[in-house]
């Protein structure tokens, strides 16, 4: 059987791939890898799921409770809300597991389910394949009363959550106009809401989800009617959310996309002014545009990088003791307030940094000049002999000669399929073209499948 777990969670088309059946095997899965732990013996466990708007997570919700429960867990069902507050809760409310059932940023007809450990952290890599390794095993179930039981949340879970991101921002935010596009997703309350509590002046656009419109040529993946909405109501900026509310961009009072690197470059900055920046580091994964690396060095900031992932990316900030960390698509995670990327978080310490500098979004992330990307995924390839096919290091080394410290390289594998992801920045859009193509025709080439 294929690895189910991938870089976020187990994720697929829902009814096709992620069916109830896969959910409710999941759900006794995790339950049974909570039960394992020696110090879960003989006590009630408790869970927390959530989903986000897909109308796929209405079953896969009642699903996953339903194998959490039958095998002993007793279950709280937040119904929709965002991954962060899922993650908040789990710490906040002492539960054993949390659960979120969303496909985050992807189109409507998929959906994921992602879990969080206790003290709200994403399960490491070897717990997850522990618990896809217990799926469909006979055992021992409970009966009578050691069957969980099943209870439903209300707005109220919204409404602490509020409160914790409003006692975050610290300062009123009243003078700021600020255009949020919630992907008609989980944030379609709690993003607004939370602007507006802190005084900003909130223009709402995409906040009214019906089950099938999430992420529908809107949010962080289409920020067209965000950028329309900034210009057409005179804002000062705009923030688009993703389904699940994970991640943030932003636009400029010009209408210009600011992306997660930029994001992340201003807010390390401040924090940096507040000395609250440990390590005088911050933490990016190896997507991250060469042109933020160069920012921070100029600017005096040490860079760490990871694996692609938020949860690589936070496990090296708990690892080190860092302070904030993320990805070039919008994931930032502020370890003094949040366990994962939050993107109504996100907004508002952008909305804080252009209130407490009396600058605009696009001054404040200007100092990043983003160098010219290009990527081309290859497919049909073995993409185990990436780092081992002789022809192909040499290209690589060429090609690294060629651009200097004005340019990178990099060849990630796909997590999932047969394909070779290659990406080149450098000086010039043109350069990165030829110097990425030539290296995807040589490792289509030398790692193509063999019949």
């Amino acid at each position: 059987m294929a690895k189910l777990f991938g870089t976020d969670g187990v994720r697929g088309l829902a009814n096709k791939d992620l069916t109830a059946e896969l959910a409710l095997g999941l759900g006794v899965a995790a339950a049974r890898m909570v039960r394992s732990n020696p110090q879960n013996q003989g006590r009630r466990l408790r869970a927390v799921v959530g989903r986000d708007t897909r109308i796929s997570g209405e079953f896969l919700d009642h699903a996953i409770t339903a194998g959490l429960a039958s095998a002993g867990m007793d279950v709280d069902r937040a119904r929709v809300v965002t991954t962060p507050t899922v993650a908040f809760l789990t710490d906040e409310g002492g539960y054993d597991l949390g659960v979120m059932i969303s496909a985050s940023h992807n189109p409507m007809p998929d959906n994921g389910i992602k879990f969080f450990a206790k003290g709200g952290y994403k399960l490491p890599d070897e717990v997850e394949a522990h618990i896809e390794s217990l799926l469909g095993q006979e055992w021992q179930r409970p009966v009578g009363g050691e069957v969980g039981e099943v209870e439903e949340e209300s707005r109220a879970v919204d409404k602490t959550y509020l409160a914790h991101l409003v006692n975050a921002v610290g300062m009123d935010l009243s003078g700021l106009r600020i255009a949020v596009d919630c992907a008609n997703g989980a944030a379609s309350y709690l993003g607004p809401e939370a602007l507006r509590a802190a005084g900003a002046d909130a223009v709402v656009i995409n906040a009214s989800p019906d089950g099938r419109n999430i992420n529908d040529n809107c949010g962080s993946t289409h920020p067209q009617q965000l950028q329309n909405a900034v210009l057409s109501q005179r804002c000062d900026f705009g923030v688009a959310y993703d389904g699940d509310a994970d991640r943030c961009l932003a636009v400029d009072h010009e209408g210009n996309l600011i992306d997660g690197d930029k994001i992340m470059g201003m807010l390390v900055l401040g924090m940096r002014e507040e000395g609250k920046l440990p390590g005088n580091t911050l933490v990016v994964t190896v997507m991250s545009n060469l042109g933020l690396i160069l920012a921070m060095k100029e600017a005096g900031i040490k860079t760490v990088q990871t694996a692609v992932g938020d949860r690589y990316v936070l496990e090296k900030m708990r690892e080190c003791g860092y302070g904030i960390g993320g990805e070039q698509s919008g994931h930032v995670i502020i370890s003094d307030y949040a366990t994962t990327g939050d993107g109504v978080l996100t907004s508002l310490m952008i909305a804080r940094r252009v209130k407490q500098t009396g600058k605009t979004l696009k001054e404040l992330t200007d100092f990043i000049k983003r160098l010219p990307q290009t990527l081309i995924n290859v497919p049909n390839v073995d993409k185990t002999q990436v780092g081992s096919n002789q022809v192909l290091q040499q290209a690589i080394s060429q090609a690294e000669d060629q651009l200097g410290e004005s340019g990178r390289v990099l060849l990630r594998p796909s997590g999932t399929e047969p394909l070779v992801r290659v990406m080149v920045e450098a000086a010039t859009q043109s350069e990165a073209d030829v110097i990425c193509d030539s290296l995807a025709t040589v490792v289509a080439r030398e790692l193509a499948l063999k019949d």
